[in-house]
């Protein structure tokens, strides 16, 4: 029986142990170019190295653990064929593909990472040319009976959405909730952390203790203390944004689920018995739409829409990514919201989906920056990006880069939502509600000037037609072209 050779995104039991599986030998190899070939942050590096060695230690006479500078290297020196399941990246299914024909990988098996499989995902969309996520969500909420009543979704709707959008609570600094579980490190945190700094690796952000779960023991910790103290608060201020409470009451899981350490209907299984221990609906449906809907709705995607998807670039959006973005400089920039944003990545390598959304996809939107650059800079800057997680995150969802296919109108907006959905605002040196002047709000005015640059194609969109119509009626909106173009930090 061939062993099997995991990638260093596929620690979960239901990878190696289960029955099919757990008498297979185990091959992990630290590829040392992998962590040369990108510019990533810091503490991504640190969570990938701390997550394999862990399961290296805990599988232990059953691993061969190699460290190479490539992968050609181990798999010579270990000189058997290997069976591996689906990669998550296009460039890893080619080199995977090329060593199957080579004789080197003898079988390439269906991922369990995901809940739906990829070939049944090609069936859905094979007679789509748009695709919207609700649709793929209730089916999925039909195959896997998750949050139903017979044939009818519970409660009667499939979608809470519209109660998940609440403001930050007035008067507070947090949420005020149950703290999130975090992880002890130890002595195999101790030599990746060494190993890290002897390596002199090009890296971004700044290293720091490790805040998400790396082994499956620790992931289904953490589900399990979500689920039971925090699950409650997540719907309600889903969207909302506190500058002084990073986590507010967010699972924190994206790392473990994309270290394939959870299975996903395990997480919703969790949710949906959450409910029936009495969990509000909309805290559940919320979190369920995260992980059996957009979550799998990232992944198929990315494989159907190809690798030709990155260079889609629809409204011909070519600025060069700023400085004080690469290098995760905070202080160099004045807006309040951008600022604590950036300097959030820089100190864990992670901001929950608004910030990502409407704080930095926004603005990058409205200032027309790069949209393959920003995808990568996402993949590469944020510890839970990897290649299948960015592209129709950002290229569709945040820089409607693809003209639509994903999502049916710009995520751009003004200064007005992020005063309503964020505690930013009061503190910060713009004004929300000006779009001109030293104290305009960059997001005001660069919204308008998104507007403008595309007034045809969001005159055409019903969704958007009235914004082009309000902006018809700016008497300073040539004053405020102006000041945009002059602008250059914020």
């Amino acid at each position: 029986m061939d062993a099997l050779w995991l990638f260093g995104d596929q620690l979960g039991p239901h990878f190696h142990s289960v029955d099919e599986h757990a008498e297979r030998d185990v091959l992990m190899i630290e590829s040392r170019r992998v962590f040369r070939r990108r510019r990533y942050h810091r503490q991504k590096l640190h969570l990938v190295l701390s997550g394999m060695r862990h399961l290296a230690d805990e599988l232990g006479d059953r691993v061969t653990y190699l460290q190479t500078e490539t992968y050609r290297e181990a798999l010579a020196e270990y000189g058997k064929p290997v069976v591996v399941f689906e990669p998550t990246s296009h460039a890893a299914e080619k080199f995977v593909a090329a060593l199957h024909e080579e004789g080197l990988v003898s079988e390439i098996l269906p991922t369990p990472m995901f809940a739906l499989p990829r070939t049944e995902f090609a069936d859905w969309a094979a007679e789509r040319g748009t695709f919207r996520m609700e649709t793929f969500y209730r089916e999925q909420r039909k195959r896997f009976d998750v949050l139903m009543d017979g044939a009818d979704p519970v409660s009667g709707k499939w979608n809470l959405d519209a109660e998940n959008q609440s403001p930050p609570p007035k008067g507070r600094l947090t949420l005020g909730v149950e703290e999130p579980w975090w992880p002890t490190e130890d002595a195999i945190d101790d030599q990746v952390r060494a190993d890290l700094d002897d390596w002199d690796l090009d890296t971004v952000g700044v290293d720091g203790p490790r805040v998400f779960a790396v082994t499956a023991a620790e992931a289904s910790e953490a589900l399990a203390h979500f689920v039971n103290y925090r699950l409650d608060d997540f719907g309600k201020y889903e969207d909302a944004v506190m500058a002084d409470d990073w986590t507010m009451s967010h699972s924190l899981l994206s790392v473990p689920l994309n270290l394939g350490l959870l299975q996903p209907l395990d997480v919703a299984h969790a949710a949906e018995d959450a409910h029936r221990d009495g969990t509000p609906l909309a805290s559940v449906e919320g979190f369920v739409r995260q992980i059996l809907g957009w979550r799998e709705y990232v992944w198929h995607l990315y494989w159907h829409l190809g690798p030709e998807y990155l260079e889609r670039n629809k409204l011909e959006a070519h600025e060069p990514l700023p400085s004080w973005l690469t290098e995760l400089d905070g202080d160099a920039v004045v807006a309040k919201c951008l600022s604590s944003t950036v300097d959030g990545v820089r100190d864990r390598g992670w901001v929950h989906h608004i910030p990502r959304l409407m704080i930095l996809g926004n603005f990058a939107l409205q200032h027309a920056w790069d949209p393959r650059a920003l995808t990568d800079w996402f993949a590469t800057a944020f510890v839970d990006g990897f290649a299948w997680v960015m592209p129709v995150n950002v290229i569709g969802m945040s820089q409607h880069a693809d003209g639509g296919v994903i999502a049916t109108k710009p995520y751009a907006s003004g200064g007005a939502y992020l005063n309503r959905m964020t505690d930013y605002c009061k503190p910060c040196e713009f004004n929300p509600k000006k779009r001109l002047g030293d104290d305009a709000c960059p997001f005001t005015a660069g919204y308008w000037a998104f507007v403008h640059r595309h007034r045809e194609m969001l005159a055409l969109n019903h969704r958007t037609a009235r914004q082009v119509s309000s902006m018809n009626r700016l008497s300073d909106l040539e004053q405020v072209l102006e000041q945009e173009r002059q602008r250059e930090v914020y």
